[in-house]
């Protein structure tokens, strides 16, 4: 309900309708006569007109003419002028906007061919309400002026000067509401009105020279209908179908401030309160309420009264360094005092964690003093620990307010001082340089970059920074190279072991100059260790459709580093979902828990070209086609008569570990297209998940399981009932709990990758909320305990992913 009671709806009308509406009548128009000399009666008689006039609308839309005119002609012998002919206009109601007009002109043709213009006037379609004109309208004509459509109108037909209005205008008002039943029908005191309606005219007519009128009637509806801009707060209602079908009402006011509650808010947090509030302390059902405030994940925006709660008590949270980020979103950056009070607070605030302060570079947060605090905060992590974010803190750029901010001379700074980061960040920013909304602004960070390398070595004197960054632009000439080597080795015809052939043939002949670098080349996997040239003999290629080529190389302390090159694929997904294993696996290292996961190295040197690390390994599809289960393979690397299952007992702990901490960490991922073979076993017992093109619940298959566990896996864990299939679901579990410690920092190093052109995070609009559904947050550590052994059995006990897996195995054979 609003005004009053006054249901409003968004076109409550069929919007598909075309335009009409009735002419009416033209008031006040004397019949003209022949400007002829003075003659006798007869003759005066003969020299009368017989008007013949015709009414012409055309609509305007924002000022311009849509559509065509329509018209109607009438004969009359005189006053009164009744046409009560319903036009019809090519325009439809939705395509009128709020400035939408109809222009009326009315013509005199009894003179000729071109006719007299008798007066012409407009009307908008929306009051002032942006309500829809309904009923009976009256036009003010201005005489022998054509309807003027433009925005503003010099010829308004509802505009009547103040001095002039009376008592007709009052009635007739009067009259217009009574018609649209807005007053109520009472019989017998309607017929009194009317008759002196007709008195007050007929008065007025004798006594006041009047301007000619043109009555039209636009179409009434049952409900008020309103216009509303397509935006956040749109709402198109269904076709109503049943007469007693249940329809949801649109508010146009949903969304919008009320300024009762703003002004009660400003008042509430003026500045001379400031003195006041330093003494406030929250009660115990107040404090409870800022614990839950402060507890709420980063993905939560604050509702009005929680905002206000937060900056009531602003000087009592000041020692709680996790009620930072909250009192930020407090704030009302707009208002400029507000928030210079605001950045005082924060610079004497408890200082924040790492965590907590890269939620302040988010897309939600603007001001610069806020942001630069972030990165004031981001000072004191560490070399390893920036690593972690520095994916992130790459696409936290495009956030920034100007091309050289704070948060770009920072991350140069610490490039500078190590050859790793300065490797990554340098290939992130060419990366995103093919983003042509932001190439300007990565640009200018890579230009800091380089100069910043070259200023390193100036003052120091000699050339190492300058090698160093030769040493980095290397690499961008290797990738090269291996990528014209793919386009050869892709025209190379028939079975894979020519292709194969032909790639070794290309690295010892045309590109004979790879086996031996004239300077070693900073691998970019891995930015500390050199190569010194490809092995021909030791590369190979994958069978795949994209023929990926697997390069060994040569190092400078005489050991192999193995590449996997792919061209043609987007390998950012897989660098994030890697990035993320890394940092979990870092985490739960930090609580002492070791799952020996295996984070191989992933970088994206282009949308369609990258790098991996090749670990050398088997997957469970061709393991259990050549050894028929996991146990028989385990012991054929690490046999142990009195080991469990014939396995050391070290070989088994560390599969069993790895398979707990995969199957949490692709849970909280999200991961899909599970298969046998993308999931691969090393010699020594460790399980790793590849091929990470499904994330946040996407899977190409029906029903996915929550978290890809076969029978052969548990198999290889003694069965269901063993111990250390016990052990196993104990330490999926304690991961669980303590990567959902860490939920705040997971789901904040997500929202900076919204903009990052990955097509599942930017293609999906609640990624975020997806990612944080999986901490289940509003669970206890002993309820998230029972929730994932629930997990763990319906992924166990799941058929039908058996079913698509056998499929699976099938189409495999076949191709």
């Amino acid at each position: 309900m609003a005004n009053g009671g006054e249901f409003r709806f968004f076109l409550s009308c069929d919007i598909s309708l075309p335009l009409a509406f009735r002419v009416d009548r033209l008031l006040h128009y004397p019949t003209p006569t022949q400007p002829s000399p003075p003659q006798d009666c007869t003759t005066l008689a003969t020299n009368k007109k017989v008007p013949e006039l015709v009414v012409e609308c055309k609509l305007y839309i924002d000022g311009i003419q849509f559509g065509l005119p329509v018209s109607t002609r009438l004969e009359s012998s005189g006053p009164p002028y009744f046409w009560n002919e319903v036009m019809t206009l090519t325009a439809k109601y939705r395509d009128l906007t709020s400035l939408s007009q109809l222009a009326f002109t009315v013509w005199d043709m009894s003179s000729g061919e071109d006719g007299n213009i008798v007066g012409g006037a407009t009307i908008f379609l929306f009051n002032n309400k942006k309500q829809l004109k309904t009923g009976r309208q009256k036009l003010r004509l201005w005489p022998q002026k054509e309807a003027d459509g433009r925005v503003p109108t010099t010829t308004p037909g509802k505009v009547v000067p103040k001095n002039e209005r009376g008592e007709i205008e009052r009635l007739e008002r009067l009259v217009n509401k009574h018609e649209r039943g807005q007053i109520q029908h009472v019989e017998w005191l309607d017929r009194l009105f009317f008759r002196a309606m007709d008195k007050a005219k007929e008065k007025c007519e004798r006594t006041e020279n009047l301007y000619p009128s043109l009555v039209v009637e636009f179409c009434s509806f049952e409900h008020r209908v309103v216009f509303q801009e397509s935006g956040a707060n749109f709402y198109a209602p269904a076709p109503v179908l049943l007469s007693n079908q249940l329809v949801t009402v649109w508010d146009p006011e949903l969304g919008r401030t009320n300024p009762s509650e703003h002004k009660q808010l400003k008042l509430a947090r003026s500045l001379t309160r400031g003195i006041i509030d330093k003494d406030l302390k929250p009660s115990s059902n107040e404090r409870k309420c800022l614990q839950r405030i402060i507890k709420f994940p980063p993905t939560r925006s604050l509702q009005v009264d929680e905002k206000q709660l937060v900056w009531k008590f602003r000087f009592s949270l000041m020692s709680e360094k996790k009620a930072l980020t909250k009192f930020v979103r407090a704030v009302d950056w707009s208002d400029i005092q507000e928030a210079k009070q605001a950045v005082e607070l924060i610079r004497k605030w408890e200082t924040i964690d790492v965590a907590d302060a890269l939620e302040l570079l988010s897309p939600d947060f603007e001001s610069e003093e806020v942001r630069a605090y972030a990165v004031n905060i981001l000072e004191r992590a560490d070399d390893e620990e920036l690593q972690c974010y520095l994916l992130q803190l790459v696409q936290a750029l495009r956030f920034e307010r100007s091309d050289e901010s704070c948060l770009a001379h920072f991350l140069v700074k610490r490039a500078v001082s190590n050859i790793e980061i300065a490797s990554f960040l340098r290939w992130y920013v060419v990366v995103e340089l093919r983003d042509t909304a932001y190439a300007r602004r990565y640009y200018s960070t890579y230009d800091l970059l380089e100069n910043g390398m070259m200023k390193f070595a100036r003052d120091d004197g000699d050339e190492d920074g300058f090698r160093l960054w030769q040493s980095l632009t290397r690499q961008t000439e290797l990738m090269a190279q291996l990528g014209s080597i793919m386009k050869d080795v892709k025209q190379v015809r028939g079975s894979a072991q020519k292709k194969i052939d032909g790639l070794r043939q290309l690295l010892s002949g045309v590109f004979s100059e790879l086996t031996n670098f004239d300077e070693p080349i900073r691998s970019p996997l891995a930015p500390t260790v050199l190569l010194t040239g490809v092995i021909p003999q030791e590369s190979s290629i994958f069978k795949s459709a994209l023929h990926p080529l697997r390069l060994a190389f040569k190092t400078a302390n005489g050991g192999i580093s193995k590449i996997i090159y792919k061209k043609g694929d987007d390998l950012r997904q897989d660098q994030l979902v890697i990035q993320m294993v890394s940092l979990m696996d870092r985490l739960l290292k930090l609580e002492n828990m070791d799952l020996h996961l295996t984070p191989y190295r992933v970088l994206a040197t282009q949308p369609d070209e990258g790098m991996l690390e090749f670990i050398p390994s088997s997957s469970l599809a061709q393991i259990l086609s050549e050894h028929r289960t996991i146990t028989s393979y385990l012991q054929k690397f690490h046999p142990d008569e009195d080991g469990p299952f014939g396995i050391t007992a070290q070989c088994l702990e560390t599969f069993i570990k790895s398979c707990a901490g995969y199957s949490v960490i692709t849970y909280i991922m999200g991961v899909g297209d599970r298969h046998l073979d993308n999931l691969l076993l090393t010699d020594d017992g460790r399980l790793f998940h590849v091929d990470f093109a499904f994330i946040l619940g996407k899977d190409p298959k029906p029903f996915p399981p929550p978290m890809k566990l076969c029978k052969e896996m548990v198999e290889a864990m003694g069965g269901a009932e063993s111990q250390y299939y016990t052990r196993f679901k104990s330490y999926c579990c304690e991961a669980y709990n303590i990567l959902r410690k860490s939920s705040s920092l997971i789901l904040n190093l997500f929202n900076l990758m919204r903009r990052s052109n990955i097509p599942d995070i930017t293609n999906e609009e609640n990624a975020g909320l997806k990612l944080q559904e999986k901490f289940r947050l509003d669970l206890e550590d002993e309820e998230a305990i029972h929730f994932f052994q629930d997990l763990i059995n319906e992924s166990v006990s799941a058929l039908f992913p058996q079913m698509v897996e056998t499929i699976h195995r099938w189409a495999q054979y076949w191709r």
